[in-house]
């Protein structure tokens, strides 16, 4: 039992202590066993899911970065947009530098093209990091899923334990059950 002095019960923490100390019946002992296994389990499944989360914003963050790095890019591909037409206007307004002109509208041609490549390589990494996170939240949502409904079972448990009601220890077993078939799927990504 407890001992002396001051202290605080969940609501069926008296049942456990007595199970643990084999004063329990078949009944109390089970759900008390259950009720340990179910908490561990809605444990490794709560940090899975606070992981998840955290990586979905991490991933989310690096979106955000390359999509940042690209528009700078495509922000200068336009300045070199710009330069190139005025080089093609100084060309039809100064024929007599026109050789110059015709070097630098290929020159920037050029540094378009290898912006151009470098900005939807940025765009591409900014789209695979918002896949990746959009799958962390999937299976984080999984995972959260998973820790309710172990919630709801150790809840259904202290109700088992304080009513002696059969049909409710089923239903504990049942949603028990159901909890880790959500963090299974949530494991395996589905």
């Amino acid at each position: 039992m407890s001992g002396h002095g001051f202290h605080v019960h969940g609501p069926h923490d008296h049942e456990l202590e007595h199970a643990a100390q084999g004063h329990g019946d078949g009944h109390t002992s089970s759900i008390a066993m259950f009720t340990a296994v179910i908490a561990t389990v809605g444990a490794l499944f709560g940090y899975m899911g606070g992981a998840t989360q955290a990586n979905a914003g991490l991933y989310k963050n690096n979106a955000a970065i390359k999509k940042t790095e690209a528009s700078n890019q495509w922000n200068y591909y336009q300045a070199k947009s710009s330069k190139q037409n005025l080089s093609e206007l100084a060309m039809e307004l100064a024929p007599a530098k026109q050789a110059f002109y015709q070097e630098e509208i290929k020159r920037y041609k050029g540094e378009k093209a290898e912006i151009k490549t470098g900005a939807e390589k940025l765009e591409a990494e900014a789209k695979a990091w918002d896949e990746k996170s959009d799958e962390q939240m999937h299976q984080h949502h999984r995972w959260a899923q998973a820790t309710t409904v172990l919630q709801v079972a150790i809840a259904m448990a202290a109700i088992a334990l304080l009513s002696k009601k059969k049909w409710l220890e089923y239903a504990m077993y049942g949603a028990g059950a159901g909890g880790v078939v959500i963090g299974v799927l949530a494991y395996l990504h589905m």
